[in-house]
C-alpha cells in the first residue's frame, strides 16, 4: 500500500506550521480488506466521503470505474464543515442533506445523512470517537458487519478496491473492469513513481501553494506544480499515448484527475496557481477529456460541491460563478472528439 507519509517529509510538524507551511497529517487506520477480519464480500462495507474533497474524490472515481456502486454504499457529507457557533465547534464535517439550500441556494441532492453506522451521527468525528480516535477526515472505508473503520488512506482504499473488486461485488465482468495496478512489474515500476511524483508536486502541492502562509514555501510548491505538469504534457506527447503508461488508464491517471479536474475552474483561483489553466497544455487537456470520458468519472464528482467547499467557508461565503470562458465548466470537459483522439 502507499503510505503518504513515506511520500513527502512530514517530521516536525506543528512548528513547520507554525512558520506558515502546509504540513497534512497521517492517517491513522491502515487496515486492509483481505485481511482476516475484513473479507473481501459483496454489500459489507461502505464510505464516507465528501465530494469536494480530492482525496474522497479519487475514491469515488475508483467506486465508479470498478463497477462497485452497488455493492459498496456511500454518504456524502455536506461540503461545507461547521462554523464556529456550531455547538460541537468548527471544523467538522458533517452530514447535513438539507443544509445546502439554507445556506447557498444552491440545491446539494448528493448529501445525505449518515446512514452507514446504526447510530445516524451528524459529525464525521462522531464515527472516529466511537473507536476511541481523535481524527476527523475524510474518506472512511468502514465494515457496517463489525461496526469498525477499516482505513482512512484514500491510496490505500483505491488499491484495496481495484485489488478485490469481483469479490466486492462489481458489476463489471472481467473483460469490462479495468485494471488499475496491473500485475506487470515494469507497469507498477512507472505508476509508483508516477503517483509519488504526482502526490508531492501535484495533489499535496496544491494545497502547499494554497494554503502556506509563507511566500518561499508557496513559490517553491507553485514553480513544483507547473514544472510537473510541463513534464506530464511532454511524456503525453512524446508518443502520442492516450494515458498516462500508455494504452490503459491505470492508478496514476486516476490519482492525477481530482487535481487536474479542480484546476481551471477552482484552483487557479482558490490556491493561487495562476500560471496557466489546464487548457493551455494541449496534450494533457486531451488527457483530462478523455478520462472524463470513461464510464461512471462525470458521475463521481460535482463541481458545486467543489466551489462550494473551497468557497463558502471564505468571509463571505460568496461563490465564484466562473470562469466562463471560452467555456464553462464541467461541461467543458465533454468533448468526444478530444476524447477519442489520440
Amino acid at each position: 500500500m502507499t503510505d503518504r507519509s513515506k511520500q513527502e517529509d512530514q517530521s516536525n510538524a506543528a512548528a513547520r506550521r507554525a512558520r506558515g507551511e502546509f504540513v497534512r497529517g497521517i492517517s491513522g487506520f491502515r487496515h486492509t480488506i483481505g485481511d482476516p477480519e475484513f473479507p473481501a464480500e459483496p454489500g459489507r462495507y461502505h464510505l464516507f466521503v465528501a465530494l469536494n474533497c480530492p482525496w474522497c474524490h479519487r475514491v469515488t472515481l475508483a467506486r465508479n470505474v470498478l463497477g462497485l456502486q452497488d455493492s459498496i454504499s456511500m454518504d456524502v457529507a455536506f461540503p461545507n464543515r461547521t462554523a464556529d457557533d456550531d455547538p460541537d465547534g468548527p471544523n467538522h464535517w458533517q452530514f447535513a442533506p438539507d443544509l445546502a439550500a439554507s445556506v447557498t441556494g444552491i440545491p446539494l441532492p448528493e448529501c445525505t445523512a449518515e446512514t452507514g453506522t446504526d447510530q445516524g451521527f451528524r459529525l464525521v468525528r462522531d464515527i472516529y470517537r466511537a473507536e476511541g480516535a481523535d481524527e476527523r477526515s475524510v474518506p472512511i472505508l468502514y465494515d457496517k458487519k463489525t461496526n469498525h473503520i477499516v482505513n482512512n488512506e484514500s491510496a490505500d482504499i483505491i488499491r484495496m478496491l481495484d485489488r478485490h473488486a469481483k469479490a466486492l461485488g462489481s458489476s463489471l465482468g472481467d473483460a469490462k473492469r479495468p485494471n488499475l495496478y496491473p500485475d506487470d512489474s515494469a507497469v507498477r515500476s512507472e505508476i509508483d513513481l508516477l503517483n509519488e511524483q504526482i502526490y508531492v508536486t501535484i495533489n499535496n502541492g496544491a494545497y502547499k501553494a494554497g494554503f502556506s502562509s509563507d511566500q518561499s514555501v508557496y513559490a517553491a510548491a507553485f514553480d513544483a506544480y507547473f514544472e510537473t505538469l510541463s513534464q506530464l504534457e511532454a511524456r503525453l506527447a512524446r508518443d502520442g499515448r492516450p494515458f498516462l503508461t500508455g494504452e490503459q488508464f491505470t492508478e496514476a491517471d486516476l490519482r492525477l484527475f481530482p487535481t487536474l479536474y479542480r484546476h481551471d475552474p477552482v484552483y487557479h483561483l482558490r490556491m493561487k496557481l495562476n500560471g496557466a489553466k489546464i487548457l493551455d497544455y494541449p496534450y494533457l487537456w486531451r488527457w483530462l477529456c478523455r478520462f472524463y470520458a470513461l464510464p461512471g468519472v462525470a458521475d463521481s464528482n460535482s463541481l458545486d460541491h467543489c466551489r462550494q467547499g473551497y468557497f463558502g467557508r471564505s468571509w463571505n461565503g460568496v461563490i465564484p460563478l466562473g470562469p466562463f470562458k471560452p467555456m464553462k465548466y464541467p461541461e467543458a470537459y465533454k468533448h468526444p472528439d478530444l476524447a477519442n483522439r489520440h
